[in-house]
């Protein structure tokens, strides 16, 4: 007992010399250890971004073109997790106002049973029947009443175009998150991340919703007598421009388009602005070989007007690049005049100029007229005024279902799914699914680890080896290796990690065993420790950015990381004595108890036991709780199709698994420890 207290004051003293303790060795690596998992994926998006343009510059026929086509819609359709049957809108129409040349009536229908979309439509003066244009929202709080959507109806109508301006899921009166006031506590980038987490574990993503609210906004629209169904348009700002061209590319029924704000390429946005939120980003779409630029080329050769601002965050020369093979497409299709780009000085949003040149285009291919346009910016209505249900949200309405509740319905049918493939396939099978689910590689194909020593620091009894861990191109793992001086093969190793890094339990947990004379390696997985991203704290969402890198490459956080606490068991089961490896006792604390979990359940002989602490109970918990905390590092995408986390404790042997302090999706302990 003597020994142990001994050898855990020593150890709180060297941690408290926490230089001493760094293991990242810059003549390894240039990349700062904070930025190495962004240069990372960096590295792997823009592979892959290159093998895509290579195959776009061998596009040379009509037919070579189709195909291209073709494959992005079915593979689009697919990662969003398709859409689903038309139900009955129940439209009716909440309200009316009246300007001196144009009128608005306030419309609320239903893009699926009990959940109600809002929206303003502007209708020109008279009776119609008129082209149709859809205004999709950017990400402002109040929607369809923000400044620039109304100037944007007010100036189609004024123009013979009548314009339907909806709220989408998290703004105007659809906040899918409510609090006891019946207000919205949160901002609207934050809800779609937030919605997008559930949506993920199921198949699905923030964007179908939103992409089938738009479509089912058409439906509205063409289902109206005033409303010509051959003469539709969609134009949106920001997230309105990437719902614009989400629609455009999916329904032909768009005559013409003009997103805005948003067009640039993933090239592009990867080197300068990075992913953005949960609708942006869909499944595998760069690994596949979808850029921002097949979003028009999809819907080739319909006429279709980038609309761009110099300084706009969305690059724009990422605009450009786009415009010039959406140009070269539509010419090899045979109308490169229904292409073009519109460029005004000015930041992130609509200038006015860019404003009339859309409303030009609009003209253009639904009214036959290049009569030029021109904006007087008439008053604005009031949010009130624009109102559309009685007490301002869709969820204060009886039976209104919101959008986590839609993916907490996908989640329960996804039950009997996983049901039927555990009782009907082998353990071995069902473990195939689960790593193919998780994109981990067998045992076999993942790289052993190369060592580069960084020297020891001496301690009474043991010492602590500062290993540099390369596991792959660009990936490195920093090390701690605690060896104690007698290792007489008796004792065991433990492979020990923490969300907080290497060093972050030294006092406990890892000094603890040191002093029972273990050999202990700490590893910090990547994202966190020395590698930690600055982007990691942000609060409720973590590290989405890196997440969601992994996410448009078709990988995730929890397999990239899995593999690597497999390589390191191999490493270490070896280290200290090569030709008598020892057996591999894995502890996993906070966030990185999910990919541990995943190494021990798919290699189960790889590890003597496996202690969880304030690991995650489970995804079905994460779905349940729309205001979870730093889960989106915890997603695999459609995993609730195949698995769950309880699953994966019965593969890697409930005997030999011990979870202490379980947690929930907001962090919260839900129970006592379980052997």
């Amino acid at each position: 007992m003597r020994a142990m207290v001994v050898m855990t004051i020593v150890l709180a003293a060297s941690a408290a010399q926490a230089e001493e303790l760094k293991a990242w060795d810059p003549q390894v690596s240039a990349v700062a250890p904070e930025r190495m998992l962004e240069a990372y994926w960096q590295h792997e998006s823009l592979a892959a971004l290159q093998r895509r343009r290579e195959a776009f510059e061998a596009l040379q026929t009509v037919e070579q073109c189709r195909d291209w086509q073709t494959a992005r819609r079915e593979f689009f359709l697919n990662q969003i997790g398709g859409l689903p049957e038309r139900t009955p809108l129940d439209p009716q129409i909440a309200g009316r106002l009246e300007a001196d040349d144009y009128r608005v009536e306030k419309i609320i229908f239903a893009s699926r049973p009990n959940h109600r979309v809002t929206a303003a439509l502007y209708l020109p003066k008279g009776e119609g029947p008129f082209p149709g244009v859809l205004i999709a929202c950017g990400h402002s709080k109040n929607g369809k009443a923000a400044g620039y959507n109304q100037r944007m109806g007010m100036l189609l109508a004024r123009h013979g175009m009548a314009a339907l301006c909806y709220d989408p899921i998290g703004q105007g009166e659809r906040s899918q998150i409510l609090n006891e006031n019946g207000q919205a506590p949160l901002g609207s980038t934050t809800e779609h991340f937030l919605v997008g987490v559930g949506a993920t574990l199921v198949g699905v993503n923030t964007a179908q919703y939103r992409i089938y609210d738009g479509i089912r906004a058409i439906d509205y629209l063409i289902s109206r007598e005033d409303i010509d169904g051959q003469r539709i348009g969609f134009t949106g700002c920001s997230g309105g421009g990437t719902l614009t061209s989400y629609v455009m590319s999916l329904d032909d029924r768009v005559t013409c388009a003009a997103p805005a704000c948003y067009i640039t390429t993933f090239e592009r946005l990867i080197q300068t602005l990075g992913p953005q939120d949960a609708e942006q980003n869909i499944f595998g779409q760069i690994a596949f070989g979808m850029e921002q630029t097949d979003y028009v080329l999809m819907r080739a050769p319909k006429p279709t007007l980038i609309v761009s601002t110099t300084d706009d965050y969305f690059d724009i020369q990422g605009s450009w690049d786009t415009f010039r093979q959406a140009k070269r497409f539509y010419a090899r299709l045979g109308y490169p005049e229904r292409v073009d780009l519109v460029e005004d000085v000015g930041k992130h949003g609509v200038t006015k100029l860019n404003r009339e040149t859309l409303t030009h285009w609009m003209r253009r291919w639904l009214l036959n007229s290049d009569q030029r346009v021109a904006d007087s910016e008439p008053p604005l209505w009031t949010d009130e005024q624009l109102q559309c249900t009685p007490a301002g949200q869709v969820l204060l309405l009886a039976g209104e279902r919101s959008a986590f509740d839609l993916n907490i319905q996908r989640a329960e049918q996804l039950v009997a799914q996983q049901r039927e493939l555990h009782e009907s396939a082998t353990p071995d099978a069902v473990r195939g699914k689960i790593r193919q689910a998780a994109a981990i590689r067998p045992w076999e194909k993942i790289a052993s680890l190369q060592m580069k020593n960084g020297g020891s620091v001496q301690r009474d009894g043991f010492r602590i080896d500062r290993l540099m861990l390369h596991a792959e191109p660009g990936l490195f793992l920093p090390a701690l290796a605690f060896v104690p001086a007698d290792t007489d093969g008796r004792t065991a190793a433990y492979l020990y990690l923490h969300e907080d890094g290497k060093s972050a339990d030294i006092d406990g947990g890892i000094g603890k065993l040191v002093a029972a004379g273990h050999i202990v390696l700490a590893i910090d997985l990547p994202g966190t420790g020395e590698t930690r991203s600055s982007a990691r704290d942000r609060g409720q969402l973590g590290d989405w950015k890196n997440s969601y890198l992994a996410y448009l490459n078709g990988r995730s956080l929890v397999g990239l990381r899995a593999e690597n606490v497999l390589a390191a068991a191999r490493f270490l089961a070896g280290y200290a004595d090569p030709e008598a490896p020892r057996s591999v006792h894995l502890v996993a604390v906070g966030e990185v108890g999910v990919p541990a979990l995943h190494a021990a359940a798919l290699e189960p002989d790889r590890f003597a036991s496996t202690t969880l602490r304030r690991t995650l109970v489970s995804w079905d918990n994460v779905v349940r709780t729309p205001q979870g905390t730093n889960q989106i590092v915890n997603l695999v995408h459609n995993a609730l199709a195949t698995y769950d986390l309880p699953d994966l404790v019965r593969f890697a042997g409930s005997d030999r698994v011990k979870s202490e302090e379980p947690v929930d999706a907001s962090g919260n302990p839900i129970g006592p420890s379980l052997p």
